[in-house]
Formats: C-alpha cells, sequence, structure tokens
C-alpha cells in the first residue's frame, strides 16, 4: 500500500522550500502557498503582469544553481517568508512590500553569476502559482526512484533537489511515469496525472550548499533513457492530504 512520506511547499519559485504535515487542496488549484511568488530577471522576454509565463523569465537554479542552497518558513498569516541559506545568513520579509522586495534582492544577490541575468522583482500569482506547467500542478515523487537514482549514482542523495509537493512510498521505481492520463486519490483529494516532469539541471545543486555535486541528469539518461522524474498533476476533486495518507490509483 503507499503512503504520503512527504509534503513540501516553495512559496517563492527557486527560492527555498519548506516541510508540512498536513495540506488541504482544492480543484484547479495549485499546491497552496507553492510558488505563489517568483523573481522576475532583468532580461525577461514577457511580462508577469499578463498573467501565467513560462520559468525562463524568472531566476531559477538551472541558471543560478546557488539558489538551491535557500531554506523557507513560511507565516501565510502574516504573508512573510523567513529565508536561510549557509552562505549568506537568514532573512524575514513580506514579498509584497516594496521595500522588502529590495532588502532580499540585495540579500540574494551574491548568489547570482555576474555574466547571467540579474534579479529585477517579486512577483505574486496567488491564485494560480508559478508553475512551471501551464496549467495550476500539483508534483508527485516516488521514493523508489529517488533511491533507483542513488543507486546509479553510487551515493546518497538529497530528495529536495526534485522539488516535489507530494512524496510516496509504495511503489516500484518509475512506475509513477506509467499513471499518466489516470486518476488518484491521495487522503481524500483526488488528481489527474498529466504528465512526466522534465529535469533540468537544478536538480545536480546540492541543497545544503547550493553547490553543483551531482550528474543526476547523467544518471537519468544512462539508466533510463530519459531525463524525466515525478509527475504534474491537476486537482480534480477538493481534499485534504496528511503524511501517512494513502495514495490509490482509481483507473
Amino acid at each position: 500500500m503507499a503512503r504520503v512520506a512527504a509534503l513540501w511547499r516553495h512559496p517563492i519559485k527557486s527560492h527555498g522550500r519548506e516541510a508540512l504535515d498536513s495540506v488541504a487542496l482544492a480543484a484547479g488549484r495549485p499546491f497552496p502557498w507553492d510558488r505563489r511568488w517568483a523573481v522576475v530577471h532583468d532580461a525577461a522576454a514577457d511580462d508577469a503582469s499578463t498573467g501565467w509565463i513560462p520559468c525562463q523569465n524568472f531566476m531559477i537554479g538551472t541558471r543560478t544553481p546557488g539558489l538551491a542552497g535557500i531554506w523557507a518558513r513560511l507565516d501565510p498569516d502574516a504573508g512573510r517568508i523567513t529565508l536561510s541559506h549557509a552562505d549568506l545568513g537568514e532573512i524575514s520579509f513580506s514579498p509584497d512590500d516594496a521595500e522588502d522586495q529590495a532588502r532580499f534582492l540585495d540579500w540574494v544577490m551574491p548568489l547570482c553569476p555576474e555574466t547571467r541575468a540579474r534579479p529585477a522583482a517579486v512577483v505574486a500569482l496567488p491564485d494560480r502559482g508559478w508553475t512551471d506547467t501551464d496549467y495550476p500542478s500539483v508534483t508527485l515523487m516516488n521514493t523508489a526512484s529517488h533511491r533507483a537514482v542513488e543507486e546509479r549514482l553510487g551515493r546518497p542523495l538529497e530528495k529536495e533537489r526534485w522539488r516535489g509537493n507530494i512524496w510516496f512510498d509504495g511503489h516500484t521505481a518509475f512506475e509513477e511515469l506509467d499513471w499518466i492520463g489516470k486518476r488518484l486519490r491521495v487522503g481524500t483529494a483526488i488528481f489527474e496525472a498529466r504528465e512526466p516532469v522534465k529535469r533540468c539541471l537544478h536538480t545536480a545543486a546540492n541543497p545544503r550548499t547550493g553547490a553543483r555535486d551531482a550528474d543526476t541528469l547523467g544518471a537519468l539518461d544512462a539508466g533510463w533513457g530519459h531525463r524525466n522524474f515525478g509527475i504534474y498533476t491537476e486537482v480534480v476533486q477538493d481534499g485534504a492530504v496528511a503524511l501517512g495518507d494513502e495514495l490509490e490509483i482509481l483507473n
């Protein structure tokens, strides 16, 4: 029987993660507070004020690996985030406050290579989230797939590299890639599995240090002939999910 092993949210896209014990999900909505904010860079081609835009417009770990070393704590009631990084220390701020945004951008700037695009502004998409998909997705991750990648690399690997929302135990490695088009019940919520998550270089960066220290993409290529890890799903029925809840394939 498959069970929920971990729950994670990432309040600011590519800028930290936070573990949870439970979450309430709504149909057609993203994981609550996940990627609610993102950091637009100074070479963005699209206007974030028009709605959802692709991840190429944002500061992300593919181009700025040091971002992987950020951890987050969110106070939803106050709308404040505390970020921490081994090299930068800690900062608490409101992403919706202009002065706080400026403090945050100054704080994170040392992680940004001078030869790359630089952070310019924090933008919010409260009801939709800056997911990597053009629909409000929730990502499901399989701990057996993670262990298979660890075995391929011959070393332990931090699960936080994959930036998933819901982790589960109890299925075989990469079995989740066969669920595309199926419906799943997790806790009392129902999801539709939409597509695999195609991975980028962000997964190569250590979530403790931000340094690239593992050839995750090479391991996926060599072991399975693709760079997919985890699946994008969409919530189709409201419900709650907590650690230890059952995952059931419905069709």
